[in-house]
C-alpha cells in the first residue's frame, strides 16, 4: 500500500497470547481464527478499534509491529467506514516480529490512554 505506515498494531488479550509466550508464535483472537486472517490496526485507527471492541477490558496487550516485516503476507482491505485496515492472512505472527508491547486498559465507555509511543 502506498504511503503504509511504518508502525501497524495488534490488540490481544492475556488468554489469546499466553501460548505464544510459550512457543513464539501468535494465533491471534478468537476472532482473527474466525475471520481467517489477523485483524491490525494503524496508529489512526487504534483508539477507534479499542472503543469498539474491548470496551471493559483490562491489561490487553498492544503490540507494535513494523509493518514491512510482513509486507509480503500483509494485505490492506476496506473495513469500518472504508478505512484501509491490515489484515495478515498467512499466520500466524512470530512475535520475534514484535517491536514493543505495552499494556492498555479500555474503560467501560471505550476510554483509554495509548502509549506515548503509538505513532
Amino acid at each position: 500500500m502506498p504511503d503504509a505506515p511504518v508502525i501497524i498494531y495488534k490488540i490481544a488479550t492475556p488468554a489469546s497470547l499466553a501460548p505464544a509466550r510459550l512457543s513464539g508464535q501468535y494465533g491471534g483472537m478468537p476472532i482473527d481464527v474466525a475471520d481467517g486472517y489477523m485483524h491490525f490496526s494503524t496508529a489512526a485507527q487504534l483508539a477507534e478499534t479499542l472503543r469498539l471492541h474491548f470496551k471493559g477490558q483490562d491489561n490487553l496487550a498492544l503490540l507494535a509491529i513494523r509493518a514491512d516485516e510482513l509486507d509480503n503476507d500483509l494485505v490492506w482491505e476496506p473495513s469500518r467506514g472504508g478505512q484501509l485496515f491490515p489484515h495478515l492472512y498467512n499466520g500466524p505472527l512470530d512475535m520475534d516480529r514484535v517491536e514493543w508491547e505495552e499494556t492498555i486498559s479500555v474503560d467501560a465507555e471505550g476510554n483509554c490512554v495509548l502509549p506515548e509511543a503509538v505513532q
